[in-house]
């Protein structure tokens, strides 16, 4: 597995759980975090899953991911 960072546009816990409820039908919950303290919002993920699909699965849920190097 490897892991992966993304930059969102998450403002809050709501956020969160929305775009959790898009990431869940793909991961489980242990796989992905997302740091609202951080200033890029970063979203975590643990996984085998190409990065377009985690993109896919955020925007989804109406919100953007960007591939941090």
């Amino acid at each position: 597995m490897k892991t992966s960072r993304f930059k969102t546009n998450a403002k809050c816990g709501g956020c969160v759980a929305k775009i959790g409820e898009s990431l869940c039908k793909v991961l489980s919950r242990e796989q992905w975090n997302i740091d609202l303290n951080s200033l890029e919002k970063t979203l975590t993920v643990t996984s085998d899953l190409p990065d377009n699909a985690i993109i896919k699965a955020v925007n989804e849920a109406g919100f953007k991911a960007e591939k941090i190097d």
